[in-house]
């Protein structure tokens, strides 16, 4: 096992340097002046020679890259282009907001697609499965930023039960940190929830069809028991392996979402800094992503571990 997690940090070592290679070079391709942005009407020669010099801006693509590397491996991402403060220290601001919205939304995922895709799959071709598929089908189909809409118009707007947008810390303001999260959570869940939902069903169904569970029936256990201990359990590495799937990516900010309901999530800020061609915020918050699906990657692994001893040899 140990060896197992040696190779794997390797591995995540090695894509991160590709990754980080790719990244410097695709942001550097984006048409645009950084410095010329961020001064707006400030501009002028001088101010603007002396903040190409600092950025490091007028020296070869090659020199910022390794200089950009060399400090990203001592934890410094740099300076924003646009507000002059650390990329670290805006990446840490905008974090909770995106770990709560994210953990928020795979728990109401998962509340919609583990009892509605097994009972899909307990009862296949019957009402009960082909309302799941209806359903899952259409929350794969609905527009994020459309059911956004609609939940704002209704629950904002006409019965005046939920604020339309915003964002308040838990600790300031639990009630209000609450209502701000119920929508957003709803809208990204109920679209991760439904592609959730078909990988339980076809699961439960795979395994409700192996060779030891029909031998489990034969032999008379009861129902319970079959489904706890001899489906569930072979279910669920597929059910790790989507959900692990769908975390990242709501961990790398669901910018739509995020934008709608003024969310101000990682997904806005490296939004923002495309526009403003704020190179070490985009170049950090990318970074961080893949970071992010590394981890939960790995985190997925050793989940496997534990589900499947098997895994182990």
């Amino acid at each position: 096992m140990t060896g197992h997690l040696l190779r794997r940090a390797g591995q995540s070592v090695v894509v991160l340097a590709g990754v980080s290679v790719i990244v410097f070079a695709l942001v550097h391709l984006v048409p645009g002046d950084p410095i010329r942005l961020a001064l707006g009407t400030r501009f002028n020669q001088e101010t603007y020679d002396a903040l190409r010099e600092r950025s490091g801006l007028d020296q070869p693509l090659a020199q910022q890259f390794v200089g950009w590397l060399g400090r990203v491996a001592g934890g410094d991402l740099g300076v924003s282009f646009r507000s002059g403060e650390t990329v670290t220290s805006l990446i840490a601001e905008r974090l909770p907001a995106t770990l709560t919205l994210a953990l928020a939304s795979i728990l109401v995922a998962l509340l919609i697609a583990v009892p509605l895709g097994t009972m899909s799959a307990l009862r296949p071709r019957s009402v009960v499965d082909r309302v799941a598929t209806v359903l899952s089908q259409i929350g794969i189909s609905v527009p994020e930023f459309w059911m956004a809409i609609v939940l704002i118009l209704v629950f904002a707007g006409t019965l005046g039960w939920l604020p339309s947008g915003g964002y308040v810390p838990l600790t300031e303001d639990p009630a209000g940190w609450a209502q701000r999260l119920l929508m957003p959570a709803v809208v990204t869940g109920v679209v991760s929830g439904s592609v959730i939902t078909r990988f339980v069903r076809s699961s439960v169904l795979e395994a409700l069809g192996a060779d030891h569970v029909r031998t489990a029936q034969a032999k008379g256990l009861p129902r319970r028991q079959v489904f706890t201990w001899h489906v569930l359990r072979n279910a669920l590495l597929p059910l790790v392996t989507v959900t692990g799937v769908q975390l990242a990516y709501l961990l790398s900010g669901v910018v739509v979402v995020e934008i709608v309901f003024s969310w101000p999530g990682l997904g806005q800020l490296a939004l923002q800094a495309v526009q403003a061609r704020d190179y070490p915020v985009l170049q950090g918050a990318i970074l961080l992503f893949a970071v992010v699906f590394l981890v939960i990657n790995l985190a997925v692994d050793l989940l496997y571990t534990a589900i499947d001893p098997r895994i182990r040899r």
